[in-house]
């Protein structure tokens, strides 16, 4: 989904702002179900390095909530399967409403 997109659209489930490493970040958000990484103007995944700058892209928008993503890299270290999605979710809320 372009940002283009993203503007029109008034309601949205869930947004997901995903800790990919230091100070990155990428959104997605969940609409009906489905998740739709933000694509940027180039048709790049939309990345920023201030979580507040994404939270602002949903200011004017109704948001059911609003997460912040952490897939560990290291489940091998734990005795888990490589590759089984053990994403952390924290509730981080809108800072603008």
């Amino acid at each position: 989904m372009t940002l283009t997109e993203l503007a029109k659209i008034t309601s949205v489930e869930k947004v997901c702002i995903h800790s990919l490493e230091s100070n990155l970040y990428q959104l997605s958000i969940i609409i009906s179900g489905e998740e739709h990484y933000i694509q940027d103007v180039k048709g790049g995944f939309l990345t920023s390095h201030n979580k507040l700058d994404l939270q602002h892209l949903f200011s004017d928008k109704s948001v059911g909530s609003m997460v912040l993503c952490h897939q560990s890299a290291y489940d091998e270290m734990v005795g888990q399967p490589i590759g089984e999605g053990n994403i952390l979710e924290v509730p981080i809320g809108n800072p603008f409403k």
